[in-house]
């Protein structure tokens, strides 16, 4: 019996509504020219999209919401519906609700039903980890196609009164980074032509003894007048670790294929900020390769970025080409990748 291995027929994304840029967010806030040339310099991000209005602070979009349409859109470009699918799992570190799961409300909503779901609680990394479960499962044979899910809605976590001139940097910060957003990818063991193979995955926790480079607090009845902020980023422990850990994921992934740096076609880096990913793709060394980035317009929507990466990855893969996509997680420092190989 031939060995089975693990094909992604499509990708699809969810965005909330129209970019917001940072002359928006300066004037919502108050903030000034200065601010803006801040965010340019230091950042890099130019928009966002938010699923909150942050001129009335209605909440427009759930994760649910994104995490349907962008599931429906790789349904629909794999041929499938939610039928075919025996297999579900989301990575998030904002589900709509502690119970019940977000990824099985996204299932309903697709008429998918009588299947494994499992939904991963964690940070950017968290859409490879997905990858890696879903991967693994199919691996054993007892599944054929599973739907893997990936997004974030940061920004319903924002204080829309709050005085960002008087804010310590890293809370300062979690306004211009985030964006809200969602993804979802098709997997199946089955062949299929001109197929993009899912050639391996990497994730690797690395947080013993370091403490958290973000923290998104969940607060309830007992604790919800906390004067803790409700998101927080050492942007400098980012700085700091993530372009290392960046360079150990490639090497790694590199390491189990065989692949020389040559042979790299296109690279999806990590996609904190704007600016962040500059450094990154010049510290990893790979000028022969096409560099896939969507965070300077996206915002950084956590477990999203992935697929959005995904999504232009399937468009531009080639015959023989290849591609390896790493995902960073600081909140308790996970290291993540992928590698892909069209036919």
């Amino acid at each position: 019996m031939a060995s089975l291995d693990t094909r992604i027929l499509s990708a699809g994304t969810a965005l909330p509504g129209p970019p917001v840029d940072n002359a928006t967010l300066a004037r919502r806030f108050g903030m000034d020219a200065l601010w803006e040339q801040w965010v340019d310099a230091f950042i890099g991000t130019r928009t966002r999209h938010l699923a909150v209005d942050v001129e009335t602070g209605k909440v427009n979009f759930s994760l649910a919401d994104l995490a349907e349409q962008a599931g429906r859109t790789a349904l629909e470009r794999a041929g499938l519906t939610g039928a075919d699918i025996d297999l579900v799992v989301m990575g998030t570190s904002t589900p709509d609700q502690l119970m019940p799961a977000t990824v099985n409300v996204v299932a309903d909503r697709l008429g998918i039903d009588d299947v494994p779901s499992y939904q991963l609680q964690s940070g950017c990394s968290g859409a490879v980890q997905a990858l890696d479960v879903a991967r693994q499962l199919l691996l054993t044979g007892r599944h054929r196609t599973a739907l893997v899910l990936g997004g974030d809605v940061v920004a319903r976590f924002y204080d829309l009164d709050a005085p960002l001139a008087s804010l310590p940097p890293a809370q300062l910060v979690n306004f211009v980074l985030f964006g809200d957003g969602a993804g979802a990818a098709v997997l199946t063991t089955d062949d299929a032509a001109d197929a993009v193979r899912l050639r391996a995955v990497h994730t690797r926790l690395v947080g013993r003894g370091r403490e958290p480079g973000a923290v998104l607090e969940w607060f309830g009845p007992v604790d919800r007048d906390s004067d803790r902020a409700p998101a927080a980023e050492d942007y400098k422990a980012i700085e700091r670790y993530v372009p290392g850990m960046a360079a150990e994921v490639l090497d790694a992934l590199l390491d189990e294929l065989g692949w020389a740096r040559d042979q790299v076609d296109h690279l999806l880096p990590p996609q904190l900020s704007g600016r962040m990913t500059e450094r990154i793709v010049r510290a990893l060394g790979l000028p022969g390769a096409t560099e896939i980035s969507c965070v300077d317009a996206t915002g950084n929507n956590g477990n999203g970025l992935s697929f959005f990466q995904l999504e232009q990855a399937l468009a531009r893969l080639g015959p023989g080409e290849r591609a390896l996509g790493i995902a960073i997680e600081s909140s308790k420092w996970i290291k993540s990748g992928f590698a892909l190989e069209r036919d």
